[in-house]
């Protein structure tokens, strides 16, 4: 197992090895494959929604200005996208919660 506070993919692997029962090579492949396909969807603009744990959300920032916080001169901030993440109302309950 990783150290504490980090979920790794062969984390993920070694539990459906355990609990679905499928080999070790297939559990990591179907890892693999997961989180290739969100990726892929995520590249083609899609969101990726996981009922029940929460939504991969991408967001396009427009172009702003920021300031350099040492020396205080205004810089412009071009445009991007961003990927953000919000947990559903069930995953939310389950960690305050702690259950």
């Amino acid at each position: 197992m990783a150290p504490a506070g980090t979920l790794t993919r062969a984390d993920l692997a070694e539990s459906l090895h355990h609990q679905v029962g499928l080999s070790r090579a297939d559990s990591a492949k179907l890892v693999e494959d997961i989180l290739t396909h969100m990726c892929e969807s995520l590249s083609k603009g899609e969101n990726v929604k996981i009922s029940g744990f929460g939504t991969f959300v991408l967001r396009d920032k427009g172009e702003r200005v920021g300031r350099n916080p040492k020396t205080g001169i205004e810089v412009p901030i071009a445009p991007r996208r961003v990927l953000t993440f919000r947990a559903s109302q069930m995953m939310r309950d389950r960690i305050v919660s702690g259950g």
